[in-house]
């Protein structure tokens, strides 16, 4: 899978490729940037599916190529959202870029999960695939898969 990989850092200018749907999110970060006053960024860890795999003939169930990565949001403000009551994990359901409401360029960036609901504005984003995917039959990595909970802003190539 690696060496089908194009890149392992990707920005908003990847956007129409890429998907969120159906990735954990393991924790989200919101802090000011230092020496960046008044900006925030917005960092979430999540197991990004790389790639779906359609089951072979003998079997009913897909699998997937996942990578632990940090989407960031630099710049961000107008941060809003909402956790609902927390009988699971989160996962995102989709990821949308909406266009600026004002005279403001940055767009909102609508982040519509289960169990969560966040909006923010920003000029755009950063992620990064922290290791090679892994193949697995779950949507989620195991917290050893991933080598734990990381914020880390750096690809594996």
């Amino acid at each position: 899978m690696q060496e089908e990989l194009e890149k392992a850092t990707w920005t908003d200018a990847d956007f129409e490729v890429m998907g969120w749907h159906d990735c954990r999110v393991h924790a989200v970060s919101i802090g000011v940037r230092e020496g960046n006053f008044p900006w925030n960024r917005v960092l979430l860890d999540l197991d990004y599916i790389v790639k779906w795999v359609d089951p072979a003939p003998a079997e009913r169930h897909f699998s997937f190529w996942i990578a632990p990565a940090t989407l960031v949001f630099d710049e961000a403000w107008d941060i809003t959202g909402q956790l609902d009551p927390m009988n699971d994990l989160l996962e995102i359901a989709g990821l949308y870029r909406l266009a600026s409401p004002d005279h403001n360029p940055d767009s909102v960036w609508h982040i519509d999960g289960q169990n969560f609901d966040l909006q923010l504005r920003a000029p755009g984003y950063t992620q990064y695939l922290r290791t090679a995917p892994i193949h697995s039959s779950s949507q989620y990595l195991t917290q050893t898969e991933r080598g734990g909970l990381s914020f880390a802003e750096q690809s594996f190539i």
